[in-house]
């Protein structure tokens, strides 16, 4: 099969594909990945309140994996949008929000059904987009260089093709065989792109599958990778390996790829819920020192640390505080110089300003 940009790909081979999946360089990476990202899973577990830091690092992945699709907004735009009450937002700030909520979405998804299927893809995308758009089933669609205008790449037509190519898919996601789940992941992913099947959001569809699917077979506990860093870093190469294993079949370098995404950004997580865990300890020892008697909680101290950005109302629907006493509590960690204060509107929100810094590099 001579493999044609301009025409549709409707001769999408079907998984697995036939490939050695396992070859020597694969295995070994595989090995590799595997390590640093169990190291992130331990971690996770010695932190008490594992859902803690999640808001923090999903607002990155998301905010990253927008980038991809040049969807930009900035770390402040988007953490003072995700705690203040306005609908002054931005439309890009708007999709990495909406990102966001799909992820935790679908994670709450799994959760009470453990099966990722294309009723779950359609909420993701959905969520993403803001709309009810389904299956892509108008021709027409093609990607092209946004320099050149060369067609890359013209995705399967026909809603019942890619209604089958997608059930292929999650056969292969649920098959009981042995393929090691990374190297899956690599494939999983790479076939998503390849079918396309949506209008919009397919990419980012695609990331948060990535994700749901470590859950899935329990190489994570909570949605925490931050994947799309790695992506943005190598983005030319992640198109360029794309592109060779449907032109050429080359799937050990788009698996390797994929493999030194998982171990890079694993690592990366990894290092980073660490500071993040160590400065909540010197905080924590801070406060504990400076705050009068009353005011200081170890549950106040963990909720600075939910996203940069804070306000009353948040430590009154935690039940750290009353509505007139929030307000105090606040003040009073802004003495300390832990949070500065910023007006939004009628409404101020207190910034965890070491938090965001370190959030921002």
């Amino acid at each position: 099969m001579v493999f044609d940009s301009e025409k549709p790909f409707n001769d999408l081979p079907l998984l697995p594909p036939r490939f050695d999946l396992e070859t020597k360089a694969i295995l070994k990476k595989t090995i590799m990945a595997g390590r640093v990202l169990a190291e992130l899973k331990g971690l996770g577990k010695t932190i008490p309140n594992q859902a803690l830091l999640v808001d923090s690092l999903i607002l990155q992945e998301a905010k990253s994996s927008s980038e991809i699709e040049n969807i930009i907004t900035t770390h402040d735009a988007l953490f003072k949008a995700f705690a203040a009450k306005t609908s002054r937002i931005d439309p890009s700030t708007k999709e990495v929000l909406r990102y966001r909520e799909a992820l935790w979405e679908g994670f709450n998804e799994l959760k009470k059904k453990p099966i990722l299927s294309t009723n779950l893809f359609l909420n993701i995308v959905q969520t993403i987009n803001g709309n009810q758009a389904g299956i892509r089933h108008a021709p027409g669609t093609a990607i092209i260089n946004a320099i050149t205008e060369e067609v890359i790449y013209t995705p399967a037509e026909g809603e019942e093709i890619i209604r089958d190519k997608l059930k292929n898919l999650e056969e292969f996601i649920h098959a009981d065989d042995s393929i090691d789940p990374l190297i899956k992941l690599a494939v999983i992913h790479y076939q998503l792109e390849a079918i396309h099947p949506f209008s919009d959001g397919n990419g980012r569809t695609g990331r948060i599958i990535n994700i749901l699917f470590l859950v899935l077979r329990g190489l994570l506990d909570l949605p925490v990778l931050y994947l799309s860093k790695f992506i943005i870093d190598r983005k030319n190469e992640y198109y360029l390996r794309l592109r060779q294993v449907t032109e050429s079949n080359s799937w050990e370098a788009w698996i390797l790829y994929m493999l030194e995404a998982v171990e890079s950004t694993a690592a990366f997580t990894r290092d980073r819920m660490i500071t993040i865990r160590e400065l909540m300890s010197e905080t924590m020892e801070r406060a504990r020192k400076g705050l009068p008697t009353r005011v200081y909680s170890k549950e106040l101290i963990e909720l600075l640390f939910r996203q940069p950005y804070t306000k009353g109302q948040f430590l009154v629907d935690s039940g750290i505080a009353k509505r007139q006493t929030a307000a105090e509590y606040l003040r009073e960690l802004e003495k300390l110089g832990i949070l500065k204060p910023h007006k939004i509107g009628k409404e101020v929100l207190y910034l965890n300003v070491e938090l965001y810094d370190l959030l921002s590099r």
